[in-house]
């Protein structure tokens, strides 16, 4: 009974490790995402197909952080410096691409998909 028990329990979990990741997701891998602000400077973020992801900020200050998928969008939880909550946005799915949205304080920025692993 407890192996019967602990089959079903594990079965979901490695159906969920298994899934394959949205595609706005998957295109991120070994590239990066700019999020620039109206004044045009930018942060970098990458994301790593094991939920972790790294970054720079505008004033290139090393990030860090946990990302999960939730639907259409991608949720940042930032551990880098810690900031408490998670940010959840549609992020481009093509190289060069770019979304507009609002950041936490509701400027305007855009998201914007670039190849490979820019650092400046």
């Amino acid at each position: 009974m407890a192996l019967l028990l602990a089959t079903l329990l594990a079965a979901p979990l490695a159906a969920q490790a298994a899934a394959p990741h949205p595609a706005n997701v998957a295109a991120a891998f070994g590239n990066t995402v700019l999020t620039i602000d109206p004044d045009g400077r930018s942060r970098k973020i990458w994301l790593n197909p094991d939920g972790t992801w790294t970054g720079l900020s505008r004033r290139g200050l090393d990030l860090a952080g946990k990302w999960t998928a939730q639907g259409d969008k991608v949720c940042l939880k930032q551990s880098k410096p810690r900031l408490i909550g998670s940010l959840c946005e549609t992020f481009p799915s093509k190289l060069d691409a770019g979304v507009e949205t609002k950041d936490p304080t509701g400027k305007t920025i855009r998201l914007k998909l670039v190849k490979g692993h820019v650092t400046k």
